[in-house]
């Protein structure tokens, strides 16, 4: 995969032209980054996988968070009280995953949050609010009919690790 970054290189085009070699030189400055494939995410932080899936995956800049419900990371089962104590569990979690990237709610751009009962939106979106202060990520909200050991909320997202962070290495054009 390339993109991003840019670096010097050089091609040389040789062909044959009516019996004659005709040898072409071009200089100039082409997308070369290459992206890093994937690497599994997993931190302690937040509750292990209670299936066949990563907490998240990095490929590139992106960071992919699987959906977050409100699991306490130490005992594994759904956290007391209302839909704010859950929501908040959740938030807790993604936080956790994001950390273990050395990312925060800022580096987000996506987020889809899943309900059991769409009637629950008002307390979620304030509480999801204090922890995406500023400049929101882009949000989707779906009313399912259940989730995993009966959650109320769960809370997937997107991130982006910025341009120092990223596990692409740069290729550049050593021929001298």
């Amino acid at each position: 995969m390339l993109w991003g970054s840019f670096a010097s290189l050089r091609i040389i085009l040789a062909i044959f032209l009516g019996g004659r070699l005709i040898v072409l030189i071009v200089h100039g400055k082409f997308a070369a980054t290459i992206g890093g494939m994937k690497k599994i995410i997993s931190t302690s932080e937040a509750p292990g996988a209670i299936g066949p899936y990563s907490q998240a995956v990095r490929s590139g800049r992106f960071l992919f968070c699987s959906g977050q419900i409100p699991l306490d990371p130490k005992s594994g089962q759904i956290v007391p009280g209302d839909i704010a104590a859950q929501t908040r569990r959740v938030l807790d979690n993604v936080a956790a995953v994001l950390k273990a990237e050395g990312l925060t709610f800022d580096h987000v751009v996506k987020t889809t949050i899943f309900l059991t009962n769409l009637g629950d939106f008002q307390t979620v979106n304030e509480i999801y609010g204090s922890y995406f202060k500023q400049d929101p990520p882009a949000r989707s909200t779906i009313e399912v009919a259940a989730l995993p050991k009966a959650a109320n909320v769960e809370i997937e997202v997107i991130a982006i690790a910025d341009e120092g962070g990223s596990t692409a290495r740069v290729a550049y054009d050593t021929s001298g």
